[in-house]
């Protein structure tokens, strides 16, 4: 029989009113579901057979009214009543239990922390990830559950505001050990204990407990003000331009200090003002814009199923390579890397982790290096797994363990002919069903694979570095590439924990081809006189975790000399050149990999400005000779960040315009996760809709006006501009995907 979707009670014999909510797809909260829920509160106090309540709880997070959002009318919210939901689950005359099993975020936990008490499954997922969609926990809707107010009082406030700050998650087998968790018990079990439970506090046989009114996990006034005085310092370094951890640090100090009943209004009250805030709807969009990318256009939605992929190939063993295997033997997939000779071979499996894979033999911990021990020794990952981990990677040298692959991943170098002869060999020597991918950052895909005749086989599999910790993956089709190929990959994606979006074909592709003007921006503003390092300041001032300088620093200059060529043949007609890099290069600067580039790296320290690069700076200035009348320019913060963000949006234009993207949302996503572009601006597309296209076309326009092509604005942002369009706009939509 169908389980009826909605808010359900089921009465039993032994007088335990069993409520359970049913939500599907991902059984979240909304406004109706718990006004449902509150109705069967109030029968099952009414109903005199009824003598204690179960409430199954396996919640996702509760996103709040998307009119509110999009509109910022409060008028639009319900009115608050604090006397539903939170206060009414608490102050029931019948004793509550929760059982909890799967994954209880936002809403469904603190529904949970109302009850009177708590018996789960064992691996439950617990946690308030509010804080991530710029709201605090405690609100949804019209109805109050407290979670800033009830966590502290049931874990104590130093790990409730650990959770709370960092959303971090905890297991059942964790809150059983804090006592957030009353009994931890089998999943054959939980339904059973939860009702005896219920029915002890009924009978006076296990105390009714009211979290809300709990100090004894609370501490002195003295000790919970120096916890939150430590917490204001965390959240002004975890999160400097976003006000909900602030807030949130100030609802919880006000019920410490002036009661739960109070912590209560005020977290209402906080609530309602971050709501329609920028950034609340910055960080809704990003939640929802990841959730779209798994539709993709006559792929998904075909009936196609993915195949599993059990063995993996990856030819290069450098840092790409290296950081692709590992991500897959992290989940669990065979994989062989190959290797054009054995120093080589050797370096791409310490990078993993240990150098005795070439021999077949056990790998000491001592021998554990790089990518995998990074893991154990940073409490990631046991060294027992990490052992069992390694154990599933093969080193070659040849193509002998290709014979039976479903996929390979080119990671050499950027050169075109070494990788057009590797597709070619791998065509010949892999499988029919085989997956031919390149990680190429910018190379054409019809390029890579012009001798092939297995062109509907051939994918871009783009990780962005490390490979291991990046969660983006660009999946990039041809006009070629199967739905077949494309849906497995998108399927591997997902198993590796990435989080894949599909692109078109084009030189850079979706983030590299969208911030190349990112650099090229800054260096025309050094050109121009402004110091580096202010650039590099304002930017991460703006919300980015790196500035042009240190990023190029730390990805090595000999990147971009590299792809210098490529980018410059495919836009050379809105390329800014610039002699500084070279000139950095032949000072024997390369950045981090040599320690020394614009800033001066050492072991065991943050990166310093290099104020000997200035005489470098200074020979790229007079090479250029574009500062007006040989004097610096002067400009604001505010004008630094317009002239390199500006540029970026404007390629982004033309990205949307070719149709290299499904969705505006999907360079958004791509933008935040593989350029760090700041989540609680929503993505280079949201933001720039937030600051107005007119006003970029315009501003764009002037600087042309003045420093030339660069800056000249897309036909796509000058028709949204004329227009009064959002670039985000789905009318404006182009995709060719």
């Amino acid at each position: 029989m169908a389980k009826k979707n909605g808010v359900t009670m089921d009465v039993g014999e032994d007088g335990v009113a069993v409520i359970t909510i049913s939500n599907p797809p991902v059984n979240s909260l909304s406004s109706s579901i718990l006004s449902e829920w509150n109705e069967k509160l109030q029968e099952a106090n009414r109903r005199s057979d009824v003598k204690a309540i179960v409430l199954t709880v396996s919640l996702n997070i509760l996103i709040i009214s998307g009119k509110v959002h999009k509109t910022g009318d409060m008028s639009l919210m319900p009115d608050i009543s604090f006397d539903v939901v939170g206060t009414l689950m608490e102050d029931s005359r019948k004793p509550i239990v929760a059982a909890v099993e799967g994954v209880a975020l936002g809403g469904g936990f603190e529904l949970a922390l109302a009850s009177h008490a708590r018996v789960a499954a064992p691996k439950a997922q617990l946690s308030l990830p509010e804080l991530t969609l710029g709201l605090i926990p405690g609100f949804g809707d019209s109805f109050v559950y407290e979670g800033t107010q009830r966590l502290p009082r049931l874990v104590g406030l130093a790990k409730a505001i650990d959770m709370i700050l960092l959303s971090k998650s905890i297991s059942s087998e964790e809150g059983h050990k804090l006592g957030l968790i009353d009994a931890l018990v089998p999943p054959g079990e939980l339904l059973s204990t939860s009702r005896k439970w219920a029915l002890d506090i009924a009978l006076g046989r296990k105390p009714f407990l009211r979290s809300l009114y709990r100090t004894d996990k609370i501490g002195s006034l003295s000790e919970a003000r120096a916890i939150l005085k430590n917490a204001r310092q965390l959240a002004k370094k975890i999160a400097p331009n976003m006000p909900q951890h602030h807030v949130c640090i100030d609802v919880i100090e006000e019920g410490i200090i002036h009661g739960g009943y109070s912590g209560i209004l005020k977290e209402g009250e906080v609530f309602k003002q971050l709501i329609p805030s920028d950034t609340v709807k910055a960080l809704v969009h990003v939640y929802f814009a990841q959730r779209a990318i798994s539709k993709v256009p006559n792929v998904t939605d075909v009936g196609l199923k993915p195949r599993h992929m059990k063995k993996v190939a990856v030819i290069g063993g450098g840092l790409m390579g290296s950081g692709i295997a590992t991500a897959l033997l992290l989940s669990n997939i065979r994989v062989v890397i190959k290797e054009i000779n054995s120093e080589y071979l050797l370096k791409g499996i310490k990078s993993i982790e240990g150098s005795h894979l070439i021999l077949s033999r056990p790998y000491p911990f001592e021998y554990l290096s790089a990518n995998l021990n990074s893991l154990v020794s940073r409490g990631k990952m046991t060294q027992d797994k990490a052992g069992e981990a390694f154990s599933l990677l093969k080193g070659v040298l040849d193509y002998t363990e290709f014979k039976d692959v479903d996929m390979v991943i080119e990671a050499v170098i950027e050169n075109i002919e070494l990788k057009q002869n590797i597709f070619k060999e791998i065509e010949e020597v892999c499988p029919p069903h085989c997956i031919l991918a390149s990680n190429t950052s910018t190379i054409d895909l019809n390029v890579i694979g012009e001798k092939t005749n297995s062109k509907d086989r051939i994918v871009g599999a783009h990780f962005f570095s490390p490979a291991h910790i990046m969660t983006l993956l660009e999946i990039v089709r041809t006009e070629n590439t199967s739905p077949r190929v494309i849906l497995d990959l998108m399927a591997l994606g997902k198993t590796i924990k990435k989080v894949p979006v599909v692109v078109g074909n084009c030189i850079g592709f979706t983030v590299n081809r969208t911030f190349f003007p990112y650099a090229q921006a800054a260096h025309m503003l050094v050109n121009l006189g402004v110091d580096l390092f202010r650039v590099d300041s304002v930017i991460t001032s703006f919300g980015l975790p790196l500035g042009p300088f240190m990023l190029g620093d730390l990805a090595g200059h000999g990147i971009a000399i590299a792809t210098k060529d490529i980018y410059d043949k495919a836009f050379g007609d809105r390329m800014f050149r610039s002699p500084l890099t070279e000139l950095l290069l032949k000072s024997g600067r390369n950045g981090k990999i040599n320690g020394r580039g614009y800033y001066i790296y050492q072991k065991g320290s943050k990166p310093k400005p290099d104020p000997s690069v200035l005489s470098v700076v200074e020979e790229s200035r007079r090479l250029t000779n574009i500062m007006p009348g040989g004097k610096p320019i002067t400009v604001t913060d505010k004008e630094i960040v317009e002239m390199i963000l500006f540029p970026v949006v404007n390629e982004a234009c033309r990205v949307l315009d070719e149709g290299v993207v499904i969705r505006a949302s999907d360079l958004d996503v791509a933008s935040v996760l593989g350029m760090s572009f700041p989540s609680y601006r929503g993505g280079v597309l949201f933001w720039a809709d937030t600051v107005g296209p007119k006003y970029i076309y315009e501003r764009l326009k002037r600087l042309s006006e003045t420093y030339g092509d660069f800056f000249k604005p897309s036909k796509y942002l000058e028709e949204m501009a004329m227009r009064g369009m959002l670039l985000s706009d789905p009318k404006s939509s182009r995709s060719r995907l």
